[in-house]
């Protein structure tokens, strides 16, 4: 098996990163709770959707998308798929985090430009339906964080980081002044933009202050259903979501 063989075993039972790749975003108050969610301080509700701290607080909405959590972190010049929890996907039981760890094996000279040393890409992974049906008119990986450790790079980095290389982020709604979740909804549609069939499942609020993210909010349409379409939870086969632009880059 040799060196690198060794080096792939060692990583199977435990997280490359020592840690998740990604935690729980809290809930506005008006939001649907899933098992294990919970709201927000009401404090940075108000910050987000009402009225900033001051002008050094920019309110950043975006479309949320309804997929799988996943990244992508280099490690020793190593490029390695990650599940939300910090496992390699190689070692998820579930089909689409191997089918991702093949795309992001395809896109490695993509990623291998993207990040740094100890950097990671998160992002979500469309291309199994989770709780919303889509057509995308981009690829399945739609990267929403570039992260050290704990430590989120702002927006403006993200966008023009991922952009160079061709990757998608989430639509934006907003960048600026509060927004309430009614109005920011509403520049959505019922669809949004990355090619739902079904009604878009809801908000991203990303608060900067002074060009650092100071915390993230997300709202959940009240009525959703989460993961309908997974396997484990609908007793059927994975669906996958349909794409009409899809280019390798490799």
């Amino acid at each position: 098996m040799g060196n690198r063989g060794n080096y792939i075993s060692a990583l199977v039972s435990i997280k490359p990163l020592g840690r998740k790749s990604y935690g729980s975003i809290p809930h506005l108050s008006n939001s649907k709770l899933g098992i294990g969610d919970y709201h927000c301080h009401i404090g940075q509700e108000r910050i987000a959707t009402e009225k900033v701290r001051d002008r050094h607080d920019v309110v950043i909405i975006q479309e949320k998308l309804d997929g799988g959590n996943v990244g992508v972190t280099k490690i020793n010049g190593r490029i390695i798929a990650i599940t939300r929890a910090g496992y390699l996907a190689t070692s998820s039981p579930y089909k689409t985090h191997h089918v991702f760890d093949e795309w992001v094996k395809e896109n490695k000279k993509r990623f291998s430009e993207l990040l740094n040393e100890g950097e990671r890409v998160c992002g979500e992974w469309l291309f199994h339906a989770v709780g919303t049906l889509y057509i995308l008119p981009h690829e399945p990986f739609v990267a929403f964080d570039l992260m050290t450790d704990i430590k989120r790079k702002s927006l403006n980095e993200v966008k023009q980081r991922v952009e160079r290389l061709d990757f998608t982020i989430p639509y934006t709604v907003s960048i600026g002044p509060a927004m309430s979740v009614k109005y920011a909804l509403s520049f959505l549609g019922t669809y949004g933009n990355h090619g739902a069939i079904e009604p878009v499942e809801g908000l991203i609020y990303r608060v900067e202050r002074k060009s650092e993210v100071d915390f993230i909010l997300k709202y959940v349409k009240q009525g959703k259903e989460n993961g309908i379409y997974l396997p484990e939870i609908s007793g059927k086969e994975a669906i996958e979501n349909k794409i009409i632009k899809f280019e390798k880059c490799d």
